[in-house]
């Protein structure tokens, strides 16, 4: 039996993925803020939670994450700029996963295969941006990026045969995303689960530090 760990598992995604991994005989430890207090954004918070944990994790997925934060939404233009917006979108889609990875790598196992995973976003991707605007949310998924990746190198002088990885989950039908589907395609949390396990599943060693999307595809940086 699998040992699956999800962080920011009362959203879409997470919640899907845990029911998910269940459904597949995986035993699932969930944290989220709503259920059990459990702030990303918090160091203190963060490592009060993860070391009351106990025994290893064969995944670590952290789903946390939000377009809009204090009713502030995506900008439509760098005019649109302000500070507490930006330092919110950086503080849950950046700083977030580096405490956990700072905290939470140490769950996984050193002598077989582990998954830590990190919810990214196409748009945070600089060589795929055409169009601008959405500037604090795409700079904090590229900063994410770059955390997944140092800490990937970093995680192979420990954990060689652990995979450390950004994913886009595509856009996926949550109230995370309502406002902004317009005609856009979208998948159910269900869909997107299935399609981010399976992701996940086929990924090696060599993989570790890479940005994948839905399909396992890479994505430019």
């Amino acid at each position: 039996m699998k040992r699956t760990l999800i962080l920011g598992a009362s959203g879409g995604i997470g919640s899907a993925v845990a029911a998910a991994c269940t459904a597949r005989g995986d035993e699932v430890t969930s944290l989220s803020r709503s259920r059990d207090g459990f702030d990303i954004t918090d160091e203190a918070s963060v490592a009060r939670h993860l070391e009351r944990l106990e025994g290893e994790f064969d995944l670590v997925l952290v789903a946390t994450g939000a377009l809009e934060i204090g009713g502030a939404a995506p900008e439509k233009t760098i005019k649109a700029v302000t500070a507490e917006a930006m330092m919110a979108q950086f503080a849950l889609n950046a700083l977030g996963p580096a405490l956990a990875l700072r905290h939470a790598a140490d769950l996984l196992p050193r002598d077989r295969a582990s998954a830590f995973a990190v919810l990214s976003a196409r748009v945070g991707s600089i060589g795929d941006n055409r169009i601008g605007g959405w500037v604090s949310y795409r700079s904090a998924k590229a900063a994410v990026n770059q955390i997944v990746h140092t800490a990937a190198i970093e995680l192979a002088r420990s954990h060689k045969q652990a995979i450390c990885v950004a994913l886009h989950p595509g856009t996926v039908a949550t109230a995370f995303t309502g406002k902004y589907l317009g005609r856009h395609p979208a998948v159910s949390p269900s869909e997107a689960a299935e399609n981010l396990l399976s992701v996940i599943d086929g990924l090696t060693p060599g993989d570790s530090g890479g940005f994948r999307d839905w399909a396992g595809k890479e994505v430019p940086w």
